[in-house]
């Protein structure tokens, strides 16, 4: 009956005034509350989920209550009635948003109008299941958003909270927000640089592959510049701070990636799309319907739209195979991403640190003055020993691999700068760079210069060893091919990738070697940070969907640019920030499994879209041939939704079933 509609809409404008004017009593509070909420939106979120908690309650109990009063008890109905308005207050502001601010007519018009329709036949418990329907898609959503939240929870963070400076001769820790322009830090071997500035003292061997995409690490003195976030892996030396927090070189890469968001356009979960994409169709042939084949089947055909359905079902299976990425140690910050990896075929990968190993190997070992390419390997591990950085790593390594037995080093004085001093057995024993060598006035042989001047072409480093002030031997180390690689390429090849191209910024000859070597389809060599960006953008004017893997925090504009980008945990944590898809376990291994949970969830999508538009089918089938009503048209639709988060779950069954196992 209209008695209804009317009782409805007079509560609504009642209790929408009131709060009007308790609005304007409390001013202040009100200033606060927006203030408060702005500043703090997972309390809000929060808030509301409970809101809708309570009011999927009271709306179940409305269910119940018209239920019983329309088929058993008719002196319950008034309050069945009473409770369902109570129940709907909510919805019907969400009404009164769309049509009054947005300006648009939504899957919650669409439901609402039906709703009213079905009041307006006396149909109080279609109305109160509707309205319970309408909570429950809020809850499940909101769950959605709730775990894509949490995925953008930053996993690594490389900025140290507090840092040494040196205060009249003294080393004092400090928060790093307390630190000023001309403050003089103390940074030693194995920690993070926090600003930009200047070498005052000492000298340090600093690993700056994240800032510069640089392979190996770099030596630095006195008078030589550093960069906040970069790391000292031997050495120790003091910064006069020129730039510290928002201002440092890295801060303001951070602010061009800000500037730079509006190169992807924010979507809706793609559930949501569909549903209002289809909303005023469904509305226009609602009124057909009504006008020619009744209010039932009118109503009928509105209630099988696939809006509630697919908005619940959508987002449940992204968030399935989001859970099984996750249990295979793959963080996915977002089910866009994994949506459009399917579409992606073209595939860029940066070469130091993805296609890489951080830690270098041995290559060749140079001997002179009829040294063997044993003593000079035992002479560098003997004088690395005691060191961790990657490139002592590697020699130790190398060692081990030939048994060599390690002399002891007799002075256990040593110092730790361009390279490393000590003796043993009555002998000088000098490990480091060629400019280390220069300094200690040891003069390079003519005959390995050109040696020196290969090895670094081919973008290899050079490790001098010296025995008492006389070049004895070179060691090269090259950089390692992380062993997944050439099974990773295949497996691209057999999922339809197009295209397959190394990204770096080191010389072109080692560029295109690997590149060859690893059966790659291209090569761009000698890239700067900002052109990275450029050649993702060329490469997508041509029609190609790419995905960019990267590593460094000179990879994350072109990670922004990408389709699709995706990082390792070895990533620095600005790069782990601005990429979609992250691989926990710091290798590729489960890259080409990132593609198959693509083609999954895009299956499992279109599942749940065709058994969310079955009902529809099947409601008005059954409702022109059978004359099916309302309630048993709901149940139809029930039954299909049902079998709908069967499907939208079923990704989880591998998570259970590992557990079990």
């Amino acid at each position: 009956m209209l008695l209804e509609i009317g009782i409805l809409f007079a509560t609504y404008t009642s209790v929408r005034l009131l709060k009007n004017m308790n609005l304007r009593l409390n001013n202040g509070s009100r200033i606060k509350l927006i203030k408060y909420s702005q500043n703090n939106s997972r309390e809000l979120l929060v808030t509301d989920t409970k809101q809708d908690k309570h009011y999927l309650k009271i709306s179940a109990v409305a269910m119940g209550l018209t239920a019983v009063g329309q088929w058993i008890y008719p002196p319950l109905m008034p309050l069945g009635l009473g409770i369902y308005i109570y129940a709907t207050l909510p919805y019907m502001r969400q009404v009164e948003k769309a049509l009054v601010k947005q300006r648009k007519i939504n899957v919650d018009v669409m439901f609402f109008t039906a709703d009213l329709m079905t009041l307006a036949i006396n149909q109080y418990f279609a109305a109160a299941f509707c309205t319970f329907l309408f909570y429950e898609g809020r809850l499940i959503i909101a769950k959605v958003k709730k775990e894509s939240e949490k995925t953008l929870i930053n996993v690594f963070d490389q900025k140290p909270r507090n840092v040494w400076v040196l205060q009249n001769n003294a080393e004092m820790e400090i928060p790093l927000e307390q630190v000023k322009v001309n403050d003089i830090l103390v940074v030693n071997a194995g920690e993070v640089v926090a600003v930009d500035g200047m070498i005052t003292e000492g000298m340090a061997t600093i690993d700056q592959h994240a800032f510069t995409g640089e392979s190996q690490p770099v030596e630095k003195e006195r008078g030589d510049r550093v960069f906040a976030s970069t790391l000292v892996v031997a050495g120790k030396i003091q910064v006069t701070v020129e730039k510290s927090g928002e201002n440092t070189t890295i801060a303001k890469i951070g602010q061009v990636l800000m500037r730079s968001t509006h190169f992807k356009s924010t979507i809706q979960l793609k559930g949501e799309r569909w549903a209002e994409q289809a909303t005023f169709p469904m509305l226009a042939l609602g009124s057909l319907v009504l006008f020619t084949l009744g209010t039932v089947n009118a109503i009928v055909f509105i209630y099988s739209h696939i809006g509630n359905r697919i908005r619940i079902l959508a987002p449940l299976g992204t968030l399935s195979h989001i859970s099984v990425a996750s249990h295979n140690g793959i963080l996915v910050k977002d089910g866009r991403s994994i949506e459009q990896l399917i579409k992606v075929d073209t595939v860029l990968f940066d070469k130091t640190g993805t296609l890489t190993n951080e830690q270098p190997k041995v290559g060749q070992i140079i001997t002179c003055d009829n040294y063997k390419a044993e003593d000079i390997l035992a002479y560098a591990a003997a004088a690395e020993r005691k060191l961790s950085h990657p490139i002592a790593k590697a020699i130790l390594k190398k060692a081990e691999e030939e048994n060599l037995s390690l002399p002891d080093i007799d002075d256990s004085k040593y110092q730790i700068g361009y390279g490393i001093t000590v003796r043993l057995d009555n002998k000088m024993i000098q490990v480091g760079s060629v400019r280390f060598m220069t300094k200690e006035g040891i003069s390079i042989p003519e005959n390995i210069e050109a040696t020196i001047a290969h090895s670094q072409s081919d973008g290899h480093s050079l490790v001098v060893v010296a025995v008492d002030h006389q070049v004895v031997g070179l060691i090269e180390l090259q950089a390692s091919v992380r062993t997944e690689v050439k099974q990773i390429i295949s497996g691209l090849r057999q999922r339809g990738i197009e295209h397959i191209a190394i990204v770096s910024g080191d010389h072109q000859q080692p560029t295109q070697k690997l590149a060859e070597e690893l059966g790659m389809d291209g090569y761009f060599s000698e890239v700067l940070p900002q052109h990275k960006a450029q050649i993702v953008e060329q490469l997508q004017k041509d029609g190609k969907s790419v995905c960019f893997v990267g590593d460094g925090i000179n990879d994350t504009i072109a990670m922004k640019k990408a389709n699709v980008s995706i990082s390792l945990s070895g990533a620095t944590s600005i790069a782990i920030d601005m990429a979609d898809i992250v691989l926990m376990d710091g290798s590729l291994s489960h890259l080409c499994d990132l593609f198959d949970l693509s083609k999954s969830l895009n299956a499992n999508l279109r599942k749940s879209l065709v058994l969310s538009l079955v009902p529809g089918v099947v409601n008005l089938s059954s409702a022109l041939l059978l004359h099916f009503g309302i309630v048993i048209s709901i149940i139809i639709t029930n039954l299909f939704f049902t079998l709908g988060v069967k499907n939208a779950v079923s990704p989880l069954k591998q998570i259970n079933g590992d557990k079990a196992s």
